[in-house]
């Protein structure tokens, strides 16, 4: 099994980070057919062969991510996606 875990600091308001944050679970969701929920500042994200947590602090986002064996064959294009939404939208 491969997982991986990016941490990215932030200055934005808990609103604007949400917003972001919600979008890149969106984009997930309809790229690659994942469920999500929200509890809190905490997004719980799975499908077959991945779970994972998105995780708002007042100064942080912390994506993580869990893939299967099958799944693991996705490690870097989900990781450098996941990577470049945030440097894109979280500041």
């Amino acid at each position: 099994m491969a997982s991986f875990s990016i941490s990215k600091p932030h200055t934005m308001t808990r609103e604007d980070v949400r917003d972001a944050a919600e979008n890149l679970a969106k984009g997930l969701k309809d790229r690659h057919g994942l469920r999500y929920r929200w509890r809190g500042d905490t997004a719980e994200f799975s499908r077959s062969g991945l779970d994972g947590r998105l995780i708002i602090s007042d100064d942080n986002i912390t994506v993580s991510v869990k893939l299967g064996l099958l799944a693991s064959a996705f490690e870097r294009p989900l990781k450098k996606a996941v990577t470049d939404y945030l440097d894109e939208y979280v500041s």
